[in-house]
């Protein structure tokens, strides 16, 4: 907190200091807002679309980066709910809320992404809320409120967002204060008894000052129920809120924005759905793949995040801006996790994640003649905590498993990104980071007798020594270059290569078992050191090449962007979680394997095309965006310990949450309507056979499924009110996005063998843990918007 508050003070005393110097004018383009055109398909109307990929503001045709971006505007007139939805929509890119509840993210670019919420991992693809990188996937799913657009990076982004940002990054932008007053209120009810609300207003104080702020209410009733508890099952029910500070910008040479954000969720556990029956109670599967049967709800599920962040910028000359970012980051989670979704305590998890992060970041921009980049330096110190119960009292009764973790980061960066026109048609770009990192782990499991730890409310009695008892710290240092090519024969088109190498940190595995660490030496003892060495995994890396076109054609009516790229991955970490065998007894274990070799190559197309205009009414337009993006994900190496014999079984594994072909096609039809608009548009979207994990599994496994969503929207005359029907999942496609599973598997093929009663041999638990959670069914809202 003492460095948070120092981040903070520095910040406040630079932007003092360079408040009083003489400077031209900041440049704004308040009538062209960023993406607009990239979501619209009309960028000959909406001028030059501009993205901020490469950490300063450039048009989208002169990125060397496959970048999507959708303007607030945009996604507010197709009604997206929150970050996940525009997945669908974007090549190559998984986006979901990860398993048991509305708020934890699971996300995957190209391929590489994270889906483990336990500290000790992190994610592969960067989330950033206006610039602040958000070190745990807790708490990531953005509600979209409030926002100038969603910018998504893909590829590795190492050089100058960080280690974490080796798949790509997912950036959340808000939006800046207006110099008028404003106030806008938004109403949305619809099936489910979805009821929402968002007031958002912002006012001058001064010339100089600005204040703003916006408050969100988001709430729906469950998509099933909860037999045993009662509960609605995947209902919502957040609290959301923003508070802006704004001092200087616009005709300014300085702007200081100090900003802060809350979100409280207090939906209930969402439950899985059994696709086994129970295996010892006989429980039939369910009819309804919303319902659930899980027991534990304690603790009661409860999600709380918040943050303050300044930022700060300043142009001290034509050619030099400065720049501050500070900020600090807090999310507490209780969730109760009913792996095996029955009443029996059978594989029952109660557990708890507190994360706190603080960050600061400096960078010096430059641009004049032919040269323009940054320079910068990034500072984070992140603790993370995981706290958990394991019971399995229909095993053993009363027997509990307790880990309490912390895993802790602290990273240092310096980088660097200069672009340098060798003539007015071809430039060079050239960037580097080198990154300090130092993670620190203490970890404790304790099991526990007659119930469940003291920590989650029982009664248990410490059984025998701990399993894990460790303390200990592991470095790692790397440079993450970037180079890339630009020929531009005209402004209106890009060709370009480039490459980028991305990384990811080491760590330690919280739910590791230090008891079952090998006795390297064969003296009889476990040293700290195998059992650190049992319980650490590798930094993963990723050299990642990329060609591709951006250009405006036929006079602004088609834009289109085109890349191909080919990615060299090693030491990927895959964690997963295992039955195992502790002093006898039978638990559940996290096992972290460094896969030796992946491969990846593909294809990514995006286009904006508008068809014609004047068709059936003067002033009309149609139009239609597309997006595709195929694939080839596999294993080279895949290396893991079978029976003490390290065992090559690439050609059994695939790799997770990475459809083969993702696609979709979006036509929009604008008409006047009275001195008003009225703006209809369908999308279908397409992603084909996703594999949960590593091992293949034919219950889990999603093949693959289409789904089509629409709206129709009327925008009053300067836009003062508007009313949207929207539709998502119109045609009721039930499809699974995630899973749990404890049955055996054979160790080099993965194939499930069954018992003599026709189902899987259960590894964890006599009732067998197969279940399955599902994409949002059919929803319809109307939503109505008024500004003053």
């Amino acid at each position: 907190m003492k460095l948070a508050l120092s981040a903070v003070t520095s910040s406040l005393a630079m932007a003092t200091a360079i408040a009083g110097l003489s400077a031209p004018a900041m440049a704004q383009d308040v009538a062209n807002q960023p993406g607009d055109a990239v979501a619209d398909g009309d960028a000959a109307e909406d001028g030059v679309i501009v993205v901020t990929a490469r950490r300063r503001e450039e048009s989208l045709v002169e990125v060397p980066i496959a970048v999507t971006a959708y303007s607030g505007e945009a996604l507010r007139q197709a009604g997206s709910i929150d970050i996940t939805d525009i997945a669908q929509t974007t090549p190559n890119t998984t986006l979901e809320a990860s398993r048991g509840t509305n708020s934890t993210l699971s996300a995957f670019i190209r391929g590489v992404g994270q889906q483990d919420p336990v500290s000790g991992f992190e994610q592969g693809v960067g989330i950033y809320l206006d610039d602040v990188y958000l070190n745990r996937p807790q708490a990531a799913v953005l509600d979209i409120y409030d926002v100038e657009r969603i910018e998504v990076l893909r590829g590795p982004q190492g050089t100058l967002y960080g280690r974490n940002t080796i798949g790509g990054a997912v950036k959340y932008v808000t939006r800046n204060l207006p110099e008028e007053f404003s106030l806008t209120a938004r109403a949305t009810y619809g099936t489910y008894n979805q009821l929402d609300g968002v007031v958002t207003v912002s006012a001058p104080v001064s010339d100089m000052i600005r204040v703003g702020g916006a408050v969100a209410r988001l709430t729906r009733d469950g998509f099933g129920e909860n037999l045993t508890t009662g509960l609605d099952n995947y209902d919502k029910d957040i609290w959301g809120g923003r508070a802006t500070l704004e001092i200087g910008g616009y005709s300014e040479p300085v702007l200081i924005r100090i900003t802060g954000d809350y979100t409280k969720d207090d939906s209930n556990p969402r439950g899985g759905h059994r696709l086994i029956p129970g295996l010892r109670s006989g429980a039939p599967v369910l009819d309804d793949v919303f319902d659930t049967r899980g027991g534990l709800n304690d603790p009661e599920q409860e999600v709380e995040a918040y943050g303050l962040a300044m930022n700060v910028s300043a142009e001290l000359t034509d050619a030099i801006t400065l720049r501050s970012s500070s900020a600090w980051r807090k999310d507490d989670t209780f969730t109760p996790i009913d792996f095996d979704a029955l009443p029996a305590v059978d594989l029952d998890v109660p557990g708890a994640y507190f994360n706190e992060q603080i960050s600061q970041e400096f960078q010096v921009l430059y641009d004049s003649g032919p040269l323009s980049g940054l320079l910068g330096f990034y500072y984070l110190d992140a603790q993370a905590d995981t706290l958990f119960d394991t019971r399995i009292f229909t095993t053993v009764p009363g027997l509990t498993a307790f880990t309490n973790a912390a895993v802790d980061t602290e990273t240092y960066a310096i980088f660097a990104d200069f672009t340098y026109d060798l003539s007015d048609r071809l430039s060079l770009s050239l960037g580097g980071r080198y990154t300090w990192d130092e993670r620190q782990a203490d970890i404790l499991r304790q099991s526990y007798l007659g119930g469940g730890s003291p920590f989650f409310g029982g009664a248990g009695i410490p059984f025998g020594a701990p399993s894990t008892n460790f303390d200990g710290s592991a470095e790692f240092e790397k440079f993450t270059p970037r180079a890339s090519i630009s020929f531009m024969p005209t402004p209106e088109h890009n060709f370009y290569a480039s490459y980028s190498k991305g990384f990811k940190g080491g760590g330690f595995d919280p739910r590791g078992v230090g008891a079952n660490a090998p006795d390297l030496d064969g003296d009889g003892v476990r040293s700290d050191a195998e059992v650190a060495d049992f319980l650490s995994f590798e930094p993963e890396e990723v050299d990642s090449y990329e060609v591709g076109y951006k250009g405006d054609l036929l006079n602004g009516n088609l834009f289109v962007a085109a890349a191909g790229f080919y990615a060299d991955y090693t030491n990927v970490q895959i964690p997963g979680s295992v039955a195992c065998t502790v002093a006898g007894l039978p638990s559940f274990c996290g096992i972290v394997s460094n896969a030796g070799k992946a491969e990846f190559y593909g294809l990514e197309l995006e286009a904006n095309a508008r068809l014609g205009r004047d068709l059936m009414a003067a002033g009309d337009r149609l139009t239609l965006a597309g997006s595709a993006g195929y694939i080839s994900a596999e294993y080279k190496e895949y290396v893991t310990n079978i029976g003490g014999v390290p065992t090559d079984v690439a050609d059994f594994r695939e790799v997770q949450n990475t459809p083969e072909f993702t696609g979709s096609a979006t036509l929009g039809y604008s008409t006047p309507v009275g001195d008003g608009d009225l703006d209809f548009t369908a999308t279908v979207s397409y992603r084909s056979k996703v594999f949960q994990f590593e091992i293949p599994n034919p219950y889990l496994d999603q093949d693959g499924f289409a789904l089509f969503d629409a709206n129709l929207v009327y925008s009053a005359p300067g836009d003062r009110f508007s009313i949207g029907v929207h539709g998502r999942n119109l045609f009721d496609k039930e499809y699974r996005t995630s899973g749990y599973t404890f049955v055996a598997t054979d160790p080099v093929t993965g194939a499930i063998p069954l018992g003599a009663n026709g189902f899987p041999i259960p590894t964890l638990g006599p009732e067998g843990t197969l279940t399955a959670f599902y994409g949002n069914p059919r929803q319809v809202f109307v939503t109505g918007t008024v500004r003053f």
